[in-house]
Formats: C-alpha cells, structure tokens, sequence
C-alpha cells in the first residue's frame, strides 16, 4: 500500500504510550485515523491534535478485549470513517513478577489482551478488506517476543504469539491484497511501559541493551506498511544480530544474554514492585 493518502487507519491503544505517535505518523501521511483506547479523555485530545493536522479523525473509546467492545468499534469506525484499509493492534498491557507466584487472571489478561483480542479484531475487519482486495494489519509486538525475557513470561509469550500470527495471516493472503507486518521494538524511552516501570522503580536499560524513540516505532509501522515489509525490528543496539544467534544457537545464546542485563533489569522491576524477583 504505496499511497495512505486518504485510507482509513484504526490505531489500538492510542491514548498514551507509543499509540498516539502512531497516529500522528499515519496522518503525516494522509490517512484518516480513528483511535481506540478505554480512556475517552486522553483519547479525545489525540484525535483533536489530528484533526488540527487536517485529516478526519474520531476518538472511540473501546475495550478490545470483549466481543462487544470490537464489533462497536468496527461499526463505528467504518459508519463514520468509511471502509478501513489499515488496522494497528498496538493495545498491551505488561505484568512483570515472578511467574510461580503470579495470579491466574492476571496470566490471562495479558494474554486475552495482547494476543486474542489483535486476532480476534483483525478476524472482524479481513471479510471486508478482502472483498475489496485492500488492507493491512499491523501488529505491534516486542523484541521480549523474538527472545524471551525472565519475569515476563505471559507478555513474551503473547508477543511470541502475535509475531508467529502475524506470519501465518501475512502468507495466507498472499495475493488476495490483503497483507499484514509486525514490529518488535526493543525499550521504548520516554512513554510506554518501559518509562512507566522507570519512573515507578528508577531501573533503566543497560547501555548494551539500549532504547529507542517513540518516533522510531511509529516510523517503523508507516513504512511496513508503505513497502510491505513482514518485520521490523525497533532498537539501536546489536538485537537483531543476538535474535538471529538466538534461533541458531539457543544454548550459546543462554551463555552471552547475560551481557545485556535483561534478566536483571527485569527481576530488580519484579521485586521493586513486590511481585518478587530478587533471586
């Protein structure tokens, strides 16, 4: 989808975080963009500033983890709007603890959030992108989802699942105009759940690690889009070379991971916010 002049974008999660910059860019481009989150002010002042930007926009507050919550928000969005040509799952949510110890319904929210409610949106709106041979889903995963991190363990799962969900819809409509990409950014500085957790706890990235603009991210899904790339990696450091070693050595990988503090980062997070992880 060379052109997004004049498309129809929903953005998930859009009301803080990285969600908003996403918004912006897509709008740079010319897409109308309707907006999604569960908080309606914070939403509202977003879809204003797009407004002001010269494209359509409409704020929707939504819950995108029930049935109900996404078929209003698609019904919404295309009375309004018109026919949606692009769809970002970027709504998630982040529960760092130590697993044994985590509640139950808390696994569960992670993953109803960040997996099955992307699949299950993205379910509702295909029908009508294919039968108009235009669209693209977008996925906003994690690098936590190409190399696993400690404390984590029902995001990286969830992000793992997005990015492998991603892959298969990408090759199942191949040739039908329809097309999908995700992105794994790595620390995210200044917004999101990186800078929440370092305001909370003051623990920061290791340099090694490093972190990236909301900007960049934001960059990264308007181009996946525009040239129809299947994945992008968001982080300044050598990650995309230590996910490649990952999948090819899983064992020497283990040996080096220590280098980039992640574990550590992780289970000082963990335990600042008494979920444990001091071991």
């Amino acid at each position: 989808m060379k052109e997004l002049r004049g498309k129809v974008a929903l953005v998930t999660g859009a009301s803080r975080g990285i969600g908003p910059y996403i918004a912006r860019a897509l709008a740079r481009e010319g897409a109308d963009v309707a907006v999604a989150a569960r908080s309606a002010a914070e939403l509202e002042a977003v879809a204003g500033k797009l407004r002001e930007a010269g494209v359509r926009s409409i704020a929707v507050p939504a819950d995108v983890s029930t049935a109900e919550g996404r078929a209003q928000l698609v019904e919404r969005v295309t009375s309004e709007l018109g026919p949606l040509a692009i769809l970002v799952n970027n709504a998630g949510i982040e529960r760092t603890a130590v697993y044994e110890t985590q509640d139950p319904a808390e696994i569960a929210s992670v993953i109803e959030t960040n997996l099955v409610a992307p699949m299950l949106l993205s379910r509702a709106v295909l029908p009508a992108m294919l039968e108009r041979r235009e669209g693209h889903i977008v996925n906003v995963a994690s690098l936590a989802g190409k190399v696993a991190v400690a404390f984590d363990a029902p995001y990286s799962a969830s992000k793992a699942g997005l990015i492998q969900f991603t892959e298969s819809i990408r090759s199942e409509y191949q040739g039908r105009g329809v097309s999908a990409s995700v992105i794994c950014p790595g620390f995210v500085a200044d917004v999101g759940m990186y800078a929440d957790a370092v305001t909370e706890t003051g623990v920061t990235a290791s340099r090694l690690a490093g972190t990236s603009k909301p900007a960049a991210v934001a960059r990264a899904v308007v181009r996946s889009i525009k040239r129809d790339i299947p994945e992008i990696i968001v982080n300044p450091g050598p990650m995309r070379l230590a996910t490649a070693f990952a999948e090819l050595s899983p064992r020497g990988f283990e040996r080096v991971y220590g280098l980039f503090q992640t574990r550590k980062h992780f289970a000082e997070v963990a335990r600042q916010r008494g979920t444990g992880g001091g071991r």
